[in-house]
């Protein structure tokens, strides 16, 4: 396992002291401390960044929380959103120094059979920050040079630490690490959306990134929530239709089938996105299954849901998961960004990392509607 290691770990004569990293790890459920300390240099094939930025994801607050297990053992840096400045290498990754990074959320091995079947999110031995190694809700981050993507290449053009057309910061891309390029791996996924229904449940975080990336795909979009702030936000991001999810299936069905023909595309075969996280959004989704059609599943609940799995059958439908991004898509996904295709600003809001307890506390509370990044 590749962590991040106190000089008191390991022989001295191994230490770099010219970097301290400093931040906040989990020692147990609810509880994260300050710590301090002097790393090893990277690993064989691995950087050390300078985090910029790293969002929180509920994924974050369901290790935090207690409702997820993660698999290191605590204490635990989280943040598995990041980007940010390659500071230090190993000798393999010498070219990275210097470079604007977005580290990927997940790092598949790029050895084992899914992945040489072109499946490396299905890897099994895939690592991701902040679950399975330290994250970045520090001043610093390991990763795989392998894996990193340039925020300063012919992608995106940046002048300083902004990104293309788009004028953003650095540390608000921090969230196409996650919240925008796991929505991209599952439409990228589904196939061809180009004038077909889309419909995402969940216009939170994930889901309003999910609903501009389908619209600049060319589908039509309709967006289910409970939130009248989500949903008002959906429709100035481009939503042609935002309804209600609290309402009665069938009706729901109805008024989608409406906008279908409004629109002239197919009544049947309609894409559904659940974004939610919850169990009522997973059935719900689920119940609006359609024939021929599709749902990718991106949001996570440990809650168990009510089933037919039958529908697959009857329905000739498919049900599709994925467990983040392929680090390949990573360039498109900035693409879509540096266009302006795909909108941040609005989505995000900065935050200190000296304030990770009191903010981490506040996204979980939903006392903060926007994607928090924090810097620190």
């Amino acid at each position: 396992m590749i962590a991040i290691n106190c000089v008191a770990n390991r022989p001295a004569q191994l230490v770099d002291m010219s970097i301290e990293i400093r931040g906040w790890r989990m020692v147990a459920p609810g509880r994260l401390e300050r710590f301090a300390c002097t790393p090893l240099p990277p690993a064989p094939g691995y950087v050390r960044v300078e985090v910029a930025g790293c969002g929180v994801c509920h994924t974050d607050l369901g290790y935090l929380y207690g409702d997820v297990p993660p698999r290191k053992e605590l204490p635990l840096v989280l943040g598995h959103e990041a980007v940010g400045v390659v500071v230090e290498v190993s000798v393999e990754a010498a070219a990275w120094l210097g470079r604007r990074v977005l580290v990927p959320a997940v790092w598949p091995c790029g050895r084992c059979g899914a992945c040489r079947r072109g499946r490396p999110t299905a890897c099994s031995r895939s690592r991701m920050p902040g679950n399975d190694v330290d994250g970045a809700f520090a001043s610093h981050v390991d990763a795989p040079a392998q894996h990193l993507c340039a925020v300063d290449g012919d992608e995106v053009r940046p002048a300083d630490a902004r990104v293309g057309a788009a004028g953003l910061a650095l540390w608000e891309i921090a969230v196409v690490a996650d919240a925008v390029s796991t929505p991209l791996e599952a439409i990228e996924r589904v196939g061809a959306v180009d004038h077909q229904l889309a419909v995402v449940v969940g216009a939170g975080g994930v889901g309003a990134f999910a609903l501009q990336i389908l619209r600049a795909r060319g589908a039509i979009v309709a967006v289910l929530d409970i939130d009248p702030q989500r949903l008002e936000l959906a429709r100035r991001l481009g939503a042609n239709l935002a309804l209600d999810a609290r309402g009665d299936p069938k009706t729901l069905r109805t008024q989608l089938r409406e906008l279908a023909v409004a629109r002239n595309v197919a009544t049947d075969g309609w894409h559904l996105f659940e974004v939610s996280g919850v169990r009522a959004g997973q059935e719900l989704a689920w119940a609006l299954l359609t024939r021929g059609g599709s749902l990718s599943v991106i949001g996570y609940t440990p809650e168990a849901g009510t089933f037919r799995l039958s529908n697959l059958m009857a329905l000739d439908a498919t049900a599709y998961g994925n467990w983040g991004c392929d680090p390949a898509r990573y360039p498109e996904a900035l693409r879509l960004v540096a266009s302006g295709a795909v909108q941040l600003r609005p989505l995000v809001r900065r935050e200190a990392l000296d304030e990770a307890p009191q903010i981490l506390d506040a996204v979980h509370r939903r006392a903060i509607r926007e994607r928090v990044v924090l810097v620190p």
